[in-house]
């Protein structure tokens, strides 16, 4: 193979039709400005008004998350996102406003953190890192995030400044109080901002100072629950708070993308695999368990700890008391795209979009407004315990719970760090289609992306995709324009492991097959108008799990393409219930277009057989009525709870014929 490599340069993508777009465009145009009124609104959320307080602009206490501040911060990057591609958005003054009153807040050495801030205006004994779970760290590491995007889309300085200031506070306690600094490493954002940092300032010391939060986190002593029982190179598997995890590794990997440290990328590749080969849902969702201990069952019991959101044990899936947090699955995203820039590899892109069309396209209804929290495979009627809603622990410490089959999503969350994580995620998705690397432009992700290619020496390239990515799999892919040393940028086009079959032809030429589970290089000379074929087969694959995975036993699941579906008993003949269903072994599953609450969607059609219903009892004999067939129709999982209360399932009891 040719190792030919490009001049440096630049790529812009941007979704110019397709699925993506559509998604992009309600993010746009109704999920970011609905978030932001939301929290700009005293009757909904205090965010906003906890600023006014702490600069002394109204009276009154602290409400809220000690979180709030982190989660107000990630609405500023969705809103920026916005900005970027509409200079003259609304969300401009908005955001000009917040910077503004942030900046105000912020005391002379750095600090922030509206909490601690008020309550000092108050004359209320309040001391910085007084509780590690007042996320005094996390909240910052946002804040740094949100200023470098600041500075990346407005080429204002103020709000970095604001950022360099928070640095600087994180510094001294580095040096200062490095114990403190390490107990406060929940949820650590802040790894991943200092890098950011850095590469926005050119500063050393901020590479120096992710450094120092790796060496400060290895001299204390903690517990699974926050990755800090054992030292970071010494780990191996995943365990603990899936969102702390995957934050924390995400950040090491920024760290390895500026350094190189091989010990933290060994850390890094064996972890993400113990994931994804024994921990992770079918939708991508992380972080299974509402509550578990770790390390469930060793012999050594006096280091076993309670762990919340917790990754478990290997292969403990369960499905209707799955937890699956959003910002968890985000934080699987974030680290697995690092790893596709460390690695190249399309193993990481593809779990990137199976997170992205399944189980964070869950996370926000079809409307772009109501939120779920957790991310279950099943949901059934009368479940005779109450799973915990968000931030119930935080506001609510004796709820009254809910019934378990009005699973819905909601508009404004307690505890609202999903929201806006998700919005800011979405927002940028056009980031993630394709990049210019020095082996050429990779394209990762399909579904409506334009990549403008503008080398150093002048050179142009452009690629436009013409698709219906996710629904079918012909993707087309148009040389719309190729001059001077852009006419010779070899592409690289992500074959995506699932698609088995898969064929590439260039410019009316021969399809040739490719293989599945990689990046597929062309070097050629490019002339505008010419088209790449790639043909993704896309059959309706009936899955099953490993024989470790107790929940899934005797069940399959349906895949096509990238999108993973489910059963919705809203789609049940009356008088079937959800747990009657069974999936036939030969079942043949054709898509067909349809809708769910106005949207177009493909799903699948086919033949169901009905088991015979439950007694009710705990144990009963084996019923030996014969099966009937009914009609079976399924959804993509990303849609269900769009019509109303209602039971869904992932996996489905499967019959041999």
């Amino acid at each position: 193979m040719s190792t030919t490599t490009v001049p440096p340069g630049v790529a812009t993508v941007r979704f110019t039709s397709g699925f993506w777009q559509g998604i992009q465009q309600r993010v746009h145009g109704t999920t970011v400005p609905a978030i932001g009124a939301d929290l700009a609104d005293d009757a909904v959320s205090p965010a906003l008004r906890n600023f006014r307080i702490a600069v002394g602009d109204e009276q009154g206490d602290h409400a809220g998350p000690p979180f709030l501040d982190g989660d107000f911060y990630k609405w500023l990057e969705a809103a920026l996102a916005v900005i970027e591609l509409e200079p003259a958005s609304p969300l401009r003054a908005q955001v000009d406003a917040a910077v503004e009153l942030i900046a105000r807040s912020q005391r002379s050495d750095g600090y922030v953190h509206t909490p601690t801030v008020i309550a000092e205006r108050k004359s209320e004994e309040a001391l910085p890192l007084a509780d590690r779970f007042n996320f005094e760290t996390y909240n910052l590491g946002h804040l740094i995030s949100a200023a470098v995007r600041h500075h990346a889309v407005t080429g204002e300085t103020s709000f970095l400044t604001v950022a360099e200031g928070a640095a600087s506070w994180l510094e001294a306690l580095a040096r200062d109080k490095p114990l403190d600094l390490a107990r406060s490493a929940i949820c650590p954002s802040h790894y991943m901002a200092v890098v950011e940092l850095y590469r926005a300032t050119g500063a050393e010391r901020w590479l120096r100072l992710a450094e120092a939060f790796i060496e400060v986190r290895d001299d204390f002593q903690g517990g699974d629950d926050n990755q800090d029982r054992i030292p970071v190179r010494e780990q191996r598997v995943a365990a603990g708070h899936a969102v702390r995890a995957n934050y924390l590794y995400a950040g090491l990997a920024d760290l390895v993308l500026e350094t190189g440290d091989k010990s933290l990328m060994t850390v890094l590749e064996s972890v993400w695999q113990d994931v994804v080969d024994t921990k992770l849902a079918l939708t991508g969702g992380c972080g299974a368990l509402y509550d578990g201990a770790s390390p469930d069952g060793y012999p050594w019991q006096s280091e076993i700890t309670r762990v919340h959101q917790a990754y478990g044990r290997a292969y403990q899936l369960p499905h209707t008391t799955a937890h699956n947090e959003t910002c968890a699955n985000i934080g699987m995203l974030l680290w697995s795209e690092r790893m596709l820039s460390l690695t190249g590899e399309a193993k990481y892109a593809d779990l990137v979009e199976r997170i992205a069309h399944n189980t964070l396209l869950a996370g926000v209804s079809l409307a772009g407004t109501e939120y779920f929290y957790t991310n279950p495979l099943r949901q059934v009627r009368e479940l005779p315990f109450p799973l915990r809603m968000p931030g119930d622990t935080v506001l609510r410490p004796t709820p009254e719970p809910p019934p378990s089959d009005a699973r819905l999503r909601e508009r404004y969350l307690s505890c609202f760090c999903c929201p806006p994580n998700l919005a800011r995620t979405l927002a940028r998705w056009h980031e993630r289609g394709a990049s210019l690397t020095s082996q050429g432009l990779r394209v990762d992700m399909y579904g409506g992306t334009s990549s403008t290619v503008d080398l150093a020496d002048g050179g142009r390239f452009v690629l436009r995709e013409e698709s219906d990515y996710p629904w079918h799999g012909r993707i087309a892919l148009h040389v719309d324009e190729a001059t001077g040393s852009g006419a010779t940028v070899p592409v690289m086009l992500r074959v995506p492991g699932w698609a088995g079959g898969a064929t590439l032809s260039i410019a009316g030429g021969a399809a040739e097959p490719v293989a599945a589970g990689t990046y597929v290089r062309l070097e050629r000379t490019w002339s505008a108008g010419e088209t790449i074929v790639l043909e993704l087969p896309m059959p309706a694959r009936i899955l099953r799990a490993h024989r470790l995975v107790e929940e899934a036993s005797n069940q399959v699941a349906v895949q096509r393409g990238p999108i993973v579906y489910a059963l919705e008993s809203h789609d049940l003949p009356a008088g079937v219930l959800l747990e009657q269903v069974a999936v036939p072994r030969d079942a043949r599953l054709e898509p067909h277009e349809s809708e769910v609450a106005g949207h177009r969607v493909v799903e699948l059609r086919g033949e169901a057989a009905v088991l015979p219903a439950d007694s009710g009892a705990l144990y009963s004999d084996l019923d030996d009525a014969p099966l009937r067939g009914i009609p079976l129709r399924l959804i993509p999982y990303f849609a269900w709870s769009n019509r109303g209360p209602g039971e869904m399932s992932v996996w489905l009891p499967v019959v041999w014929s």
